[in-house]
């Protein structure tokens, strides 16, 4: 498995508290020093069955920043993607990524039902 987040945020030392508590293993990945590219966001994006907005990091100062709440609906997908992979702190986080599943966010029942 892959682990993608940014080391200082909460909500991703509390995913990866939880991921070591329970033995998983998996490879870290900070975003903000290793963005994910264009091709890894369509993958994940593709896989996960999520809508695009999903991958979004909403609260973030960037996202405000470029007022994406009001530009992203007249985007296209492409651009949005080419958004997404300028700026790793755009990108929601924690990213857990599999062969079989792509989790956005961490929510504790999901990781949970798919890590047993």
């Amino acid at each position: 498995m892959l682990f993608v987040c940014y080391p200082k945020c909460t909500t991703c030392q509390k995913a990866q508290k939880w991921l070591d508590e329970h033995g998983a293993v998996y490879d870290f990945r900070n975003i903000r020093e290793e963005n994910p590219t264009e091709s890894e966001l369509r993958e994940w994006h593709a896989r996960s069955g999520l809508p695009l907005k999903r991958f979004f990091n909403t609260s973030g100062l960037q996202y405000k920043a470029l007022d994406l709440k009001n530009r992203l609906p007249e985007m296209s997908e492409d651009e949005q993607f080419a958004l997404l992979a300028s700026d790793g702190m755009l990108v929601k986080r924690p990213l857990l990524i599999s062969d079989s599943f792509v989790l956005v966010g961490f929510k504790e029942a999901e990781y949970q039902a798919l890590l047993k």
